[in-house]
């Protein structure tokens, strides 16, 4: 997904790019353009190369703007910032040409039509009067943004609708697989051996299973969910994985116990590594053990899940929730996220760390 990611951010790129390539070499030619249009004779090269001088001013503010103050400054919110420092920028070029064209000093050789001698002449710097450039080179730079800008939302659009399509997925994936039929019938054949053992152990493992259900069906359909929510749904999971081991499997699972505020996160984004520890951690014959640990730190969430691995289950081919979980986290935060896997000989340690999110927010480049 990144790969895919990579490639529509440079397409939204090279389009760009060459439409600003398009727009420069329009308005470079349109000197010698109009020229040749007014002239009956030769084209004067001399008068029309003069007037590339005239549009270099409006050349730089537009290089400065597009690839150091819009990317660096209006991208990261810094929006006064950015106005100011384009301001002055535009004030302080076109107040020093027209120092420039006051001055009686700025003389140079310019050429004259093809077979003429050259000519010693005043070159003028400027199209318009200073407050005449001013607004053209405000009104440039803002055509530059909102070209960008236009470019930029449709990338936005574009990943909005792919998150949408794997959230709809991975909603599928785990109304299919994440509780499966296998779990659903093991849970239920402990909870029928457990009421006539513990009747209200029971009871509960009832209320625990009939909110993982409500929490997959009804409370993950958005991009985001309060941290606390989707601790819920596991530490049910892991309640109801609990019955149906020994003592022999050593299972802790440590979390925030107060939050301060709403902390968003992908919904159901732990759960396939906590699965897959169940699935892969657990052996019969030899005392195994599955840590996990989800903690929240500086406005990052970091989940750290650690287990057992016996070598029959290392042979086995590894499943898809795990491909789904690095396709949505790209589609999610595009770079911003870091994912490790330490796999060694008899442990395998999965910690994801992510961003916290606003609302429906996606962080993607």
């Amino acid at each position: 997904m990144k790969l895919v990611q990579k490639i529509n951010i440079r397409k939204q790129y090279i389009g760009e790019s060459a439409l600003y390539f398009f727009i420069w070499v329009l308005v470079f030619l349109t000197p010698f353009m109009a020229a040749g249009l007014m002239s009956d004779g030769a084209v004067n090269v001399g008068v029309s190369l003069l007037s590339w001088l005239k549009i270099m001013p409006f050349l730089l503010i537009f290089l400065i703007n597009h690839l150091l103050l819009f990317p660096f400054l209006h991208r990261n919110y810094l929006y006064w910032v950015y106005y100011l420092v384009t301001t002055v920028l535009i004030v302080w070029l076109f107040s020093m040409l027209e120092l420039y064209e006051q001055s009686d000093i700025a003389f140079a050789v310019s050429l004259g039509t093809i077979g003429q001698s050259f000519e010693a002449q005043h070159i003028s710097l400027t199209v318009f009067p200073w407050w005449g450039n001013m607004i053209a080179a405000a009104l440039m730079v803002g055509a530059n943004n909102a070209i960008h800008t236009f470019y930029r939302n449709m990338q936005r659009d574009e990943d909005s609708e792919r998150l949408q399509r794997q959230n709809i997925q991975a909603e599928m994936y785990y109304l299919k697989h994440q509780i499966n039929p296998h779990f659903l019938m093991n849970t239920l054949n402990n909870i029928h051996a457990l009421v006539d053992i513990d009747a209200e152990a029971a009871k509960q493992t009832v209320i625990q299973l009939s909110d993982m259900m409500r929490y997959v069906v009804y409370d993950t359909g958005g991009n985001s969910i309060a941290l606390q929510e989707d601790i819920k749904f596991v530490k049910n999971y892991i309640d109801l994985m609990r019955i149906r081991y020994t003592d022999d499997v050593n299972i802790s699972f440590k979390y925030p116990q107060r939050l301060r505020g709403r902390i968003n996160v992908p919904p159901l984004i732990f759960i396939v590594f906590v699965e897959n520890a169940f699935k892969h951690g657990v052996s019969y014959k030899t005392g195994s053990y599955i840590n996990i640990e989800i903690e929240y730190e500086n406005g990052f969430v970091i989940g750290r899940i650690e287990n057992f691995v016996n070598e029959k289950s290392r042979a086995t081919k590894p499943g898809i929730g795990l491909d789904n979980v690095r396709k949505r986290l790209d589609l999610i935060y595009g770079s911003n996220y870091e994912l490790q896997i330490e796999d060694t000989s008899h442990s395998y340690c999965v910690t994801l760390k992510i961003p916290t999110l606003n609302g429906n927010e996606m962080h993607s480049n």
